[in-house]
This record gives structure tokens, sequence and C-alpha cells, in this order.
């Protein structure tokens, strides 16, 4: 096995040619430390000493009689192929834009208002132009990416499109805003320093003066009271 070396592989040759059962063992064991030594990396676990043991087994060909915690793997162990991963069979009308921009023109017809179907409409042909990109060097029109979305959700956003098509695309829209994402955002208005519990400005803030003993302010200058008396 490359991930461990030569060195190692000569290890394992040696201690399947002892004929102790006892020394092999301890052999086997100091090996498996010194495999665990070369990737540091890996956690120590059940599952990696599981692993290690394995592999120690795999070197010598299955041709190793030591007391090991493991069970030796079986020999079918090398020729298993992997399962194969199921794909999606679904047909996608346009496939360089994936499943997902389907899902997205779902979810944009479920929207409550005209104007929210619309803002979510101006950003999925942003989102297509971007997945276009990736794929050609040329930019697709926008019109072209209109007529695709209204031919995935079946007509359904027409009256959203045609209203597109004549006033413009909506700036600024992000469906990650919340359920009312594609709302116009209201400025924060600061509210003045009123009895109300607003919000107060430190600018204008009266600060408390100290006063001394004599009912005056108090002055930086003269921290000591003018009536005390001096030590004769």
């Amino acid at each position: 096995m490359k991930e461990y070396g030569s060195n190692v592989q000569k290890l394992v040759e040696h201690i399947v040619t002892i004929p102790d059962k006892e020394t092999r063992t301890k052999h086997a064991h100091i090996l498996v430390e010194l495999m665990r030594q070369i990737h540091p990396q890996m956690r120590d676990g059940a599952d990696y000493s599981k692993k290690l043991w394995d592999d120690l087994y795999i070197m010598a060909n299955f041709d190793l009689d030591v007391d090991s915690p493991f069970p030796a793997p079986p020999k079918e162990i090398l020729g298993k192929k992997p399962k194969q991963i199921p794909y999606t069979q679904s047909k996608l009308k346009h496939k360089f834009y994936g499943r997902n921009l389907e899902l997205l023109v779902l979810k944009a017809m479920m929207a409550e208002t005209f104007d929210e179907r619309k803002a979510f409409v101006s950003y999925l042909v942003k989102l297509m132009k971007s997945f276009y990109l990736s794929w050609n060097r040329d930019s697709v029109e926008t019109n072209v990416c209109l007529n695709q979305i209204m031919e995935l959700s079946g007509g359904r956003l027409k009256p959203e499109i045609d209203d597109l098509l004549v006033n413009g695309m909506v700036d600024e829209a992000n469906p990650k805003d919340g359920p009312a994402g594609f709302r116009q955002r209201t400025n924060f208005v600061n509210r003045s320093n009123n009895n109300s519990g607003g919000y107060r400005n430190n600018n204008n803030r009266n600060q408390p003066q100290r006063n001394n003993n004599n009912g005056g302010p108090m002055n930086k200058n003269n921290r000591f009271n003018n009536n005390r008396k001096r030590p004769q």
C-alpha cells in the first residue's frame, strides 16, 4: 500500500516469516503503532485502529497468524466494488441551469403579492445569467431568460414578466431577506430626545455640574475649599 511506503511492506514480510507466534504478535502490534505514527493527522479511534489492522492483513496477503484485537477481514474486500450512487432521472428542460432553478421558479409562483413575484423573477434572471456565463463566453439576453422562466412556469408568471418587459427589472432583489424579502426596506430614523422614551442626543445632553461646599460650581483649578485653615 503506497500510503505506508516500501519500508513498512518489508517489515510486514519479515513479520510473516517469524516462526514464534508470540514474537510475531508482539512485532505486529509494534508495526501497527508505527503505521499510526506515519499518519498522525488521523484520529485515534476504534474505527481507525481497525483500519490499521485491516491494512496490515492486506499487506501480508491475508497470511498473518497473530493475536489481534480485530478479526482478519475477508479476502473479498479487495475485489468488492463500491455501490453506485443513484442519479435522478427527471428530465430537465434546460440542463445548464439545473434542477434548482426549476424549484426556484415554483417558489416564485407561490409568492404572495404581484410585486414580490416580479422581484423574484428579476432575481432569477440575474441568477440565470451567472449560470450561463459559467459555460459560455457571451452573456444571455434578458428577454431570453424571461421567456425561459415563462416556459418553466407554464405561463403562470406571464403578467409579471410582461410588466418587467415594459418597466424593466427590479433592482436589489434578493429572496434571502426573509418572507417579505422583496419589499422595500425602510430607513431607520433616529428619534429626538424627548420624554417619550426616544433616543437621547449626546451632543445636546446637559451635563450636571458638581458644586463645592460654597454652593457654586466646582472649578478644576480650585479643588480645595477656600475656607480651609492653614496650619500656623
